[in-house]
């Protein structure tokens, strides 16, 4: 399949979810509690029906998984060669604290590969998007789009965390990195500041879901960067369990 024919679709379609995102953040949204106790608001489910609907106008045939779809079992999932997974905002607690660092993920999976990603920071009015073999692009807030890939870092690491999420482990693995400076990011806008070679590495020590990372992977895998589990595989997508294991993404000098 020629990604590159789609992906101006894709992205303006999360261009349009982004709009509509951004009318409701900054209206005086409600936050709901789902049954694990995540957050969601009008925003997510706006967002995933826009997604949603654009996707299979793009694709009758491609299936589509999402995190506020329905549950899909895995009776079904498992004979998915391709598929798009969509997480309509990564990073709802960014969202509800208003810091701006929540973002719109699209992705495609092949073969448990993310192929093409698009990610967008409707606050930051950012965007990137990439199709692997094919490089990486950056929208930036004044509307000039350019080509990005990862650095080669420098004698002090620029590691990216978060905020909400920096456990122990994660605390530890830094720790023996050396000489470090840390770069904040939220949601999946981790992924892409080591994209466009704003920091070097992403330790995740603890727990994300499958459309968490997928887009943003693309992007990175696009930009020349990889992610790979503690055991040193790569991150796959399309599994049974629909957790990941804990990674690390950096550019190519890491692994």
């Amino acid at each position: 399949m020629h990604y590159s024919s789609i992906l101006p679709d894709v992205i303006r379609l999360a261009d349009e979810a982004s709009e509509k995102v951004l009318h409701i953040y900054e209206s005086d949204f409600k936050v709901r509690y789902k049954e694990d106790n995540s957050p969601i608001t009008a925003a997510d489910e706006a967002a995933h029906e826009i997604i949603y609907k654009g996707l299979r106008n793009i694709s009758r045939d491609i299936p589509i998984l999402s995190e506020e779809g329905a549950e899909i079992p895995w009776e079904e999932r498992k004979s998915w060669r391709r598929f798009w997974l969509i997480d309509p905002i990564d990073g709802t607690k960014d969202f509800t604290q208003r810091s701006g660092e929540f973002t719109v993920n699209i992705a495609m999976i092949e073969d448990g590969v993310p192929v093409m990603g698009v990610v967008t920071a409707p606050a930051l009015k950012e965007a990137f998007w990439g199709i692997k073999g094919e490089g990486a692009h950056m929208r930036d807030r004044t509307g000039r789009v350019h080509r990005i890939r990862v650095a080669e870092p420098r004698e002090t690491l620029r590691v990216v965390a978060s905020k909400n999420h920096l456990n122990d482990e994660t605390r530890a693995f830094i720790d023996k990195l050396g000489p470090h400076e840390t770069v904040q990011a939220g949601s999946s806008l981790k992924f892409c500041r080591i994209a466009e070679g704003h920091a070097d590495i992403y330790p995740r020590m603890g727990p994300t879901s499958e459309w968490d990372t997928a887009a943003a992977h693309a992007i990175l895998l696009a930009a020349g960067g990889q992610v790979q589990t503690v055991d040193g595989k790569p991150l796959v997508y399309g599994k049974e369990d629909i957790l990941n294991p804990h990674f690390i993404a950096a550019g190519g000098w890491y692994f």
